[in-house]
């Protein structure tokens, strides 16, 4: 079963001591698919031919120039580049007339950057991949006590996952394992969204000069706790 083949990583990120599995399993993809197209992939001509038809979104962008190869990046964007030029001299070519100027839908050239804007080699690289480990996380949950058992002592998700969660589990679970699995998910998520909440509390109520000296408690990285939860951002301190 190919689930079979990413129960490591999914265990590693459930074993980790973070505010979301789903999150760290989601960075490491993301950290690994930067490394893959920076690496000597983009010399590929499969990988070329995608990436010129596809691009990259903006903070994917800002990412492979961060990597410092400049050379690489420099040949994607180039023939990424003369594609869109070709694209765009097409669609500027074709004929419009008067009243039926957009009749059939959207500008062609609008529609178009539109659809580029939401295309990403990155992103599909990582959703391929993201997606397999989800229902990872359910056949553990399946076959697995001691993932089970993890599962249920870890610290939650962020707002994201935790849907994502409960909408992927209608259909990979059924029975008493999805009636479970739900109340299992429902409680891991509210409990430590509360946890974090009263850290956040704690954190603002420190301002207080009632509470100059008492502890800060779990509350210093609170905010950056609470980012994670909310939005399923990194923050690096």
């Amino acid at each position: 079963m190919e689930e079979q083949l990413y129960t490591i990583p999914v265990n590693d990120a459930f074993d980790s001591d973070c505010e979301c599995p789903l999150c760290v399993m989601h960075r490491a993809l993301e950290i690994d698919a930067i490394d893959f197209t920076m690496g000597p992939s983009y010399m590929d001509d499969d990988v070329r031919m995608e990436t010129n038809k596809t691009g990259f979104c903006a903070d994917h962008m800002k990412m492979l120039y961060a990597k410092g190869n400049r050379l690489g990046l420099g040949l994607m964007m180039h023939t990424h580049m003369q594609q869109v030029i070709k694209d765009v001299t097409t669609l500027q070519e074709k004929p419009v007339t008067g009243k039926s100027l957009f009749s059939k839908g959207r500008n062609p050239i609008a529609e178009y950057f539109d659809n580029l804007e939401k295309s990403c080699f990155i992103c599909d690289r990582i959703n391929r991949m993201f997606s397999r480990y989800v229902e990872t996380i359910f056949y553990l949950y399946r076959k697995d006590k001691a993932f089970r058992d993890k599962f249920a002592a870890c610290k939650g998700f962020c707002n994201n996952h935790y849907a994502l969660l409960r909408e992927r589990c209608e259909s990979a679970l059924s029975g008493k394992d999805r009636e479970e699995f739900i109340k299992v998910t429902d409680k891991v998520y509210l409990d430590n969204m509360k946890r974090v909440c009263d850290d956040v509390e704690w954190f603002t109520d420190k301002f207080d000069y009632r509470n100059a000296d008492a502890p800060w408690k779990n509350s210093k990285d609170a905010l950056i706790r609470g980012i994670l939860k909310l939005n399923g951002v990194k923050i690096e301190e």
